[in-house]
């Protein structure tokens, strides 16, 4: 569209005298924008759909408002500059805070939410594999006091209630005892027969999640897979994908050697990280059991952030 040769300045209504209550605000920014992000795991790299929340303080309580389009353009920047690390993130934070030094600003935070995605093999079947998604949610933030970051991961798992298995085996038991009594028992009857009668009872599993956040440092790696893979071990039933017959019942043979309570998950998880070096070693785990006997969850956590409740 043609400009007029003649117009008049565009309004800048932020640039008015603020009428309204001067007071400081902790932090002022966006949510929700939509972000392209580069990974680099194992060697390869992943384009993952990001979206972050960002913003910075207003401390003096004269200045009317932020430059918002400052943080968005400078959001952008750091989007097409990857691959992500921490020192990038450390990075972008600094300049945010230097863009609004007319504002007084000395600190600012950026949060980013994305899926990243790894092909998950089946448990026995050759060749077939699929794809597993995995949240991830990065925290950083600068300020006089310095940066600091935290990456939480979400890993899904089954597990199998205990109480649940054993008395479905005392119902199966009690069944086996009357069907054959005390005397001698046919090896190919009682086969034919737990062919039909095992499942009369069967315990409940469900769907699980482990949650786990670490702090780092602007020099740390991000490592989503080696964390993945050490969670995902300790707890031994890792959500499947492409499955066949034969890997569903090497599935269900996983979560009977691995009956767990909720605490069981997190004692599980917290074992395999605290022997570890740090961050590792630091590390919170919040695992959940989203119940299939319950309409609730059934909840467990181990280790504690600086600034936890």
């Amino acid at each position: 569209m043609k400009r007029d040769s003649i117009s008049s300045p565009l309004p800048d209504v932020a640039a008015g005298p603020h009428l309204g209550h001067p007071l400081p605000l902790e932090w002022v920014g966006m949510q929700g924008i939509a972000l392209p992000l580069w990974l680099e795991e194992g060697g390869q790299a992943q384009q993952v759909h990001a979206w972050a929340d960002v913003q910075v303080d207003l401390p003096d309580p004269h200045v009317k408002g932020i430059h918002m389009s400052r943080l968005y353009l400078l959001l952008d920047a750091f989007a097409a500059a990857q691959p992500l690390d921490a020192g990038t993130l450390a990075a972008v934070l600094r300049r945010m805070v230097d863009s609004h030094a007319d504002c007084g600003s000395t600190q600012a935070r950026l949060a980013l939410a994305f899926p990243v995605l790894r092909r998950q093999p089946a448990l026995l079947t050759a060749g077939l594999s699929g794809w597993k998604s995995y949240p991830v949610r990065l925290q950083a933030s600068v300020s006089p006091q310095g940066f600091a970051l935290s990456l939480t991961v979400e890993i899904g798992y089954s597990s199998t209630c205990p109480c649940s298995a054993a008395l479905a085996r005392q119902l199966l038991a009690d069944a086996f005892a009357a069907r054959f009594g005390a005397g001698g028992i046919d090896g190919a009857g009682a086969r034919d027969w737990l062919r039909e009668h095992a499942s009369l009872a069967t315990p409940h599993s469900q769907r699980s999640t482990a949650t786990v956040t670490l702090p780092l440092t602007e020099q740390a790696e991000l490592d989503l897979f080696p964390l993945i893979d050490l969670v995902e071990a300790a707890l031994a039933t890792p959500l499947q994908t492409a499955v066949k017959r034969i890997d569903e019942q090497a599935f269900a043979r996983l979560n009977g050697a691995n009956l767990m309570y909720v605490e069981d998950a997190a004692r599980r998880v917290q074992a395999a990280l605290a022997p570890l070096v740090s961050p590792y070693a630091q590390a919170r785990v919040t695992v959940r059991h989203m119940e299939s006997l319950h309409p609730h969850d059934a909840v467990a956590q181990a280790g504690r952030l600086a600034g936890d409740c």
